[in-house]
């Protein structure tokens, strides 16, 4: 005879499984999206050059600075610190939830450490060798010497004293809130020469438990590397122009692609094969995304027609080279998938990608 508990037991294992699961899930997308902006930001500095990878890695920073971090200190709890505290915290917390490794360390009310040490999250594996100290450079002037403008507070400014893509043991810094109104160039400034404490854990902030429950964290560990995307396609389109910035998003998308499928089909639980596993295949990576799509065939034809797409539903300047990102990685997980399996992509309900959908097929 079965007992009630071991009844409640047996659920409580299927269902644990089954958030691990999604959860497995989930991280296989942010993988996919997080190479995506690595490798859209190597094949601009490759095509395109360092000067235009800086602007463009600036812009994308910026954009994301304006946009998450007075909101995000509100969701974490910072406001009331002093400037330095919050925006050094800020980032600690912020990045922690994304899966970035990341140190902080207080030293006054008016100077806080963060540190990011190897490996560094952005530039994962051997990308790391393509990437110029100008571009490194450009994501601090985007982000971190904005933080005192967004607080209203011109004496905050931040200092940084090693980057990785230097040869140095990691990227760090810290904001300084001076006696004085700094000057735009002063916002960043860099001490070579100075050197970090030593991280403690036990004196670093923590996230309530209560409002950042497991469920909430995994979720937003996925759209934390979804967002960088979010950001980058339409600031790529803006700068560059629709038919240069559509080719890079394409190429890009296509490349990663090709060297990511069997990592996100593992998770997935799908696998090679023809048009039929493919079309599999892309409807359990929608499903991890969040985005809702119904699959039909006919005579070896099959479709997928996305009905939504969250990354790029609230994009105030959305342009329709923008879905090159779907084009391109589609083309290169079909690829990956199995060879010749031909995937066309068209917009449905008259063309507005990111609020009707779109539609892709493959042929067997």
């Amino acid at each position: 005879m079965t007992t009630d508990t071991t009844v409640e037991r047996r659920v409580k294992e299927v269902t644990d499984g089954a958030q691990e699961t999604k959860w497995l899930r989930w991280r296989a997308v942010a993988d996919l999206y997080h190479a995506y902006f690595t490798g859209l930001i190597l094949l601009v500095v490759t095509r395109r050059g360092t000067a235009d990878a800086a602007e463009f890695v600036f812009r994308v920073f910026r954009r994301q600075q304006q946009e998450r971090f007075l909101p995000g200190l509100e969701k974490l709890g910072l406001s009331h610190l002093p400037p330095a505290v919050a925006a050094a915290q800020y980032h600690y917390l912020s990045n922690w939830i994304g899966g970035v490794h990341v140190e902080y360390m207080y030293e006054t009310d008016r100077k806080a450490w963060i540190r990011y040490p190897p490996p560094r999250w952005i530039w994962k594996g051997t990308a790391i060798c393509g990437v110029p100290g100008e571009v490194s450079r450009a994501m601090l002037r985007g982000w971190h010497a904005n933080n005192g403008v967004a607080l209203g507070n011109l004496k905050l400014g931040f200092v940084c004293t090693k980057q990785s893509v230097d040869g140095q043991d990691g990227l760090e810094g810290y904001y300084c809130e001076y006696d004085s109104e700094l000057e735009l160039d002063q916002r960043l400034v860099f001490a070579r020469h100075l050197e970090a404490p030593r991280f403690d854990p036990k004196n670093a902030p923590a996230l309530p438990v209560a409002s950042w429950p497991k469920p909430r964290l995994e979720k937003a560990y996925r759209n934390y590397a979804m967002e960088y995307v979010k950001t980058a396609a339409p600031v790529m389109v803006q700068l560059f122009g629709p038919e240069d910035a559509g080719h890079l998003l394409h190429l890009t998308g296509k490349l990663i692609g090709m060297q990511y499928f069997d990592e996100v089909a593992q998770a997935l639980a799908e696998r090679r094969g023809a048009a039929k596993d493919f079309a599999s295949f892309l409807g359990a990576l929608f499903d991890a995304e969040g985005d809702a799509a119904v699959i039909s065939s006919s005579e070896g034809q099959f479709e997928i027609i996305q009905q939504t797409w969250k990354l790029m539903a609230d994009v105030g300047d959305y342009h329709p080279a923008c879905a090159k990102v779907l084009e391109g990685l589609f083309e290169g997980l079909a690829a990956g998938c199995g060879r010749h399996i031909p995937v066309r992509l068209k917009s449905a309900a008259g063309g507005k990608a990111r609020s009707s959908g779109r539609s892709a097929s493959a042929n067997s």
